[in-house]
């Protein structure tokens, strides 16, 4: 009784995820998860309950996909602290035995003070950077930027910056955030939504016999960039899916992380504005199983990709979009980032107060006084919740169009990613501060012991042009870490590492 008592109270966020998009409420009885997940890392927030239960929903939706075809159930298994380390990915990647110089967040990328509280900057990309100077019409540097920002309103900024469609963010509590229109809207928003687009037959699946992977002979057209759209697409990739990654050779694009986040994917680039390669994203689309974008809101469907043209295009189509918040509301249009949304919708203000109270319980007032108003949590859990999230929904979705047919939207916030992670509850200080474990540094070759323990070697993808070598004239290898789901018999598909945005024609591996 006590053993099944627990494991209710484990499985229930992932259940009621579940159950919501209309999934058979007794597969979750398939879901293995730690049984004491929090706190996995030092935060506050249940970080550990969101990513062993984010991930374990993708596997066992894809799982869910590969019983309908075989009839044959899976377990899934996850381990909170490897799941947390995979909320990293990112952070811990080796090229060729060695890391990566560039760094996930621009040198002006910070918090700063205004003259009546604080904002967030994101200049990751230059545009977005050098758009950010022209309104505070100073020098790129942090003291000129503090300078300036010393004479703006924190909110007046913010609704400047939204306005000419760049990015930051105003500092905000949950209390200030829940009376904006904006979090009076999100209020009752689902994690993960999923919505009947148009009609399509049933799909049909056949027992091959010889299936080693749960998406296996899926394709997936993925359309995304930065973060928790491409770890949605790399969580595809996993389960056995054809994921061909569609970059445009003239967008900026952060190598940092692309070169993580395609692994598993075939690269190509197509220029929209060329209308031969608009018609060859029209023509692989019609072929394809899901199509995947995280582009501003809207600006694939300018282009004639959205949900309803690509159903029209493609009956059957799972139509999967992610986005910095929910559509219908009054910041759908809004572009934003894991880091912004932190700030603007109240994590960094809790994490910041609970972290207060810790040193104060440990080292005294004198000593919390000292502290910043914000704190960042130790990760960017937005993106990564978010994106399985999305790979959970794809996959609820592509057993939709085999139980009901139809074609299918998908959508993933990470404002509404952060209010599932908020519900998920806190956890007191010291437990949080003092138990919880901070990650591995990221210092140097060899990596920290607990990150090798759960890495693997991939080698780099050839491509269909060749590639670069790497040391001793062989092709080059990355160690990355390994995914945190496991199937008691089916596989996890690591792949290979494409390493570019060009390495492969604009067209579809056979089907099995």
């Amino acid at each position: 009784m006590f053993r099944s008592m627990l494991r209710d109270l484990v499985d229930g966020p992932a259940k009621a995820v579940w159950v919501r998009v209309g999934l058979p409420p007794d597969d979750i009885e398939n879901l293995w998860l730690s049984e004491a997940p929090d706190p996995s890392v030092n935060s506050s927030f249940k970080l550990g309950t969101a990513a062993q239960s984010s991930i374990g929903l993708s596997a066992l939706a894809a799982a869910h996909f590969h019983f309908l075809r075989t009839g044959q159930e899976e377990e899934v298994h996850v381990d909170a602290r490897h799941a947390i380390l995979e909320f990293n990915s990112e952070k811990y990647y080796t090229i060729d035995g060695k890391l990566p110089g560039d760094k996930l967040f621009d040198e002006l990328s910070d918090i700063y003070k205004t003259k009546d509280g604080y904002v967030r900057l994101h200049t990751n990309f230059s545009h977005h950077k050098q758009g950010l100077l022209d309104i505070l019409q100073c020098e790129p540097t942090k003291a000129a930027i503090s300078t300036a920002l010393a004479e703006w309103s924190a909110e007046e900024f913010e609704a400047e910056v939204f306005r000419r469609h760049l990015c930051a963010a105003a500092l905000r509590s949950f209390e200030v955030m829940d009376m904006t229109p904006q979090g009076i809207f999100q209020t009752n928003i689902n994690p993960a939504s999923i919505t009947r687009i148009g009609d399509a037959p049933k799909r049909i699946l056949t027992d091959q016999g010889d299936i080693q992977y749960a998406l296996e002979g899926i394709r997936v057209l993925d359309l995304t960039r930065v973060l928790a759209g491409p770890i949605c697409g790399r969580t595809l990739a996993a389960h056995g899916a054809d994921v061909l990654l569609v970059t445009s050779p003239h967008l900026p694009s952060l190598p940092f992380l692309d070169v993580e986040t395609s692994r598993g994917k075939r690269t190509t680039q197509l220029d929209l504005d060329v209308p031969a390669d608009a018609e060859k994203l029209r023509e692989l689309l019609r072929d394809a199983d899901v199509f995947l974008q995280s582009y501003r809101p809207g600006g694939l469907a300018e282009r004639g990709f959205g949900p309803e043209a690509c159903a029209a295009m493609r009956p059957g189509i799972v139509h999967a979009s992610l986005s910095a918040f929910s559509p219908g509301g009054p910041w759908m249009d809004v572009k934003s980032f894991d880091s912004l949304v932190q700030t603007l919708g109240g994590f960094n203000v809790q994490e910041a107060e609970a972290y207060a109270d810790y040193i104060r319980e440990t080292c005294g007032e004198e000593e919390a006084a000292t502290l910043p108003p914000y704190r960042a949590l130790p990760m960017q859990a937005l993106d990564h919740a978010a994106g399985y999230l999305l790979a959970f929904g794809i996959a609820a979705a592509l057993c939709k169009t085999v139980t009901e047919g139809g074609s299918w939207r998908v959508h993933v916030s990470l404002s509404a990613t952060l209010l599932w992670i908020r519900r998920l509850g806190s956890l007191h200080p010291l437990s949080a501060f003092g138990e919880g474990r901070p990650l591995p540094p990221r210092g140097d070759v060899p990596l920290d012991p607990e990150i090798e323990g759960v890495s693997v070697t991939v080698e780099q993808d050839p491509g269909d042009f060749g590639s670069g070598e790497g040391v001793g004239g062989k092709g080059r290898t990355m160690s990355v870490i390994r995914h945190a789901a496991r199937f008691a018999s089916l596989g996890i598909r690591e792949g290979k590492a494409p390493m570019r945005l060009d390495a492969h024609r604009a067209e579809w591996l056979p089907r099995p």
